[in-house]
């Protein structure tokens, strides 16, 4: 996937989760964050950090904040929407003959139902964007959401679907991604239930840019079947 318009900035601060701070062309400007999650490593003062302008009529916000550059250099995308957009891009070469976004299954709607061969998929998008020591953790923040996808997973597995967990990783250079338990070992739990119903677990690993973000690699924890 990639934006139409990318411009460097610098960040300031981080008043609340949807709002950043930062220093545009030497003046203060109030940007929106495209990610609810804490991205405390990612986003610290004096940090380079990357904006588009979506020129949306009503906003009131005139930029969104989609990725910044970290200390060692690499880019991170931590705009929460990209990763459905990278995980459509890739699923659209996997030779499925319908892919429907937004699947509604049970009390949940899944990022996506694909069909192939007379089979049937379910599959859960979450992006990464916390790395520590070249290992992708999820999530950054607890997320009862996820929770409920992996267990709407497991019961779709009993029900014959194929089900999969996709962690796209926002970031070059990570090709895992572990549960993050120290900040939500009930989404470390339900993983391991929904692997022990014959849920999948994909990594997609990305070659990220500032005004890009591409998958690279297909690694499966197992073989989808």
């Amino acid at each position: 996937m990639h934006y139409p318009n990318i411009m460097p900035a610098v960040f300031i601060d981080r008043p609340n989760r949807f709002c950043a701070r930062v220093l545009l062309a030497g003046e203060t400007e109030n940007v929106h964050v495209k990610n609810t999650g804490r991205c405390r490593e990612l986003l610290l003062p004096g940090a380079e950090v990357y904006l588009t302008e979506p020129e949306t009529p009503g906003r009131k916000t005139r930029f969104d904040l989609v990725a910044v550059r970290k200390a060692d250099g690499r880019t991170v995308n931590i705009d929460s929407q990209a990763p459905n957009r990278a995980a459509r891009e890739w699923l659209d070469t996997q030779g499925f003959t319908r892919i429907v976004p937004e699947y509604r299954y049970g009390g949940s709607r899944i990022d996506f139902y694909m069909e192939r061969e007379e089979k049937r998929y379910l599959m859960e998008v979450k992006g990464c964007t916390l790395e520590i020591g070249g290992v992708g953790y999820f999530p950054d923040a607890p997320t009862q959401r996820g929770v409920k996808h992996l267990k709407e997973l497991a019961k779709a597995r009993g029900e014959g679907f194929h089900a999969a967990i996709a962690f796209v990783i926002q970031m070059d250079g990570v090709r895992e991604v572990r549960p993050n338990l120290s900040t939500h070992p009930g989404f470390g739990a339900a993983l391991e239930e929904a692997r022990s119903a014959g849920v999948r677990v994909l990594f997609l690993p990305c070659h990220v840019e500032p005004d890009s973000l591409f998958v690279t690699d297909a690694v499966w924890e197992r073989p989808l079947r």
